[in-house]
């Protein structure tokens, strides 16, 4: 099929679309966390959606478009986590129900979460491929296809974050958002290139699972990687349209390491009291790794999502010094 890449009229037409099914999530800064990184961060707490991240706004447009198109059949999809509890949600909330293929590994929260929508688990091996055989085998019977990324109304619909960011906070310097299947990225490069075309747009990336990274870099799409990383929810491999649209709007993909994640998350949480999950904390690892390429700058952040693993992050249920 040929990929027609969105433009700022799908952006805002989904953002219409999907009022009313997500929330309008609020910026917030520290001074704290300023003066650990060097720069006026803003953050878009995406973290606050109903499903605890970002993508909801995705799978509620690409939903509403089935029903435009008055296509009124159940849905499939392949997930780490956000993305299968978004689509459950979505879905059970326009009368039908997702079916989402996910891998062994994922963070048994992220499956409860999936569960607790309506959703019906499909569990596959860890890995790319085996998560795309699951999809094939269900839109094989007849279930109707939603990918995580790889789609223009999924990334329209990611892209409203932005254009509510821009339009909550002004003239930014820069505005940096985690990429792992790339939705997000590119749906937040589309709005930038287009509301704020002055604004830097770079992608925060694990080093364990620099696929975009190594693409970007290379000018050509790398299709498999082996990611190694506790950011679960971006061990994808970056999609065929998502990089031709991050190749054509993004200034840069930087890359941070586990232990700079996790120390990103800690320190958002002890100058902020928000508990973000690992890949929501990848931009803020990414600042603190890089702080020349921010220093002194308006960075605005896409805080992706706060669904994390308590077992590996038990002193998230600590109470926060920010709020003590």
């Amino acid at each position: 099929m040929t990929f027609t890449e969105p433009d700022i009229q799908d952006l805002e037409a989904a953002l219409a679309r999907i009022r009313g099914l997500v929330d309008a999530t609020p910026v917030r800064r520290s001074d704290a966390l300023d003066a650990a990184l060097g720069c006026r961060v803003l953050m878009k707490c995406e973290n606050l959606q109903p499903t605890g991240a970002f993508k909801v706004r995705g799978a509620s447009n690409a939903v509403a478009r089935l029903r435009e198109a008055g296509d009124g059949g159940d849905v499939a999809t392949h997930s780490s986590g956000n993305h299968g509890a978004a689509l459950a949600r979505a879905a059970r909330l326009d009368g039908r129900r997702a079916h989402v293929v996910m891998p062994s590994n994922a963070v048994a929260a992220k499956i409860a979460a999936v569960k607790a929508e309506g959703g019906v688990v499909v569990p596959c091996e860890p890995g790319q491929a085996p998560r795309e055989a699951g999809l094939a085998t269900l839109v094989a019977a007849g279930l109707t296809p939603i990918p995580p990324y790889d789609h223009p109304d999924i990334i329209a619909g990611q892209g409203t974050a932005a254009l509510e960011l821009f339009d909550q906070v002004g003239e930014l310097d820069v505005v940096i958002a985690p990429v792992g299947g790339g939705g997000l990225l590119a749906g937040t490069a589309i709005a930038a290139r287009n509301r704020r075309p002055g604004t830097r747009v770079i992608g925060a990336e694990p080093a364990g699972a620099a696929d975009t990274r190594a693409s970007f870099t290379a000018d050509d799409r790398v299709n498999t990687w082996s990611p190694d990383t506790v950011a679960d929810g971006l061990r994808a491999v970056i999609g065929v349209s998502n990089f031709q649209v991050i190749r054509n709007n993004v200034d840069d993909i930087l890359v941070a390491d586990d232990d700079a994640i996790v120390a990103a998350m800690r320190l958002v949480f002890e100058t902020t009291g928000m508990r973000i999950e690992p890949s929501a904390a990848v931009p803020i690892a990414v600042i603190a790794t890089h702080p020349e390429t921010f220093a002194n700058q308006s960075v605005g952040v896409i805080v992706s999502g706060g669904n994390f693993d308590p077992g590996l992050f038990p002193w998230l249920d600590e109470p926060s010094p920010a709020t003590t």
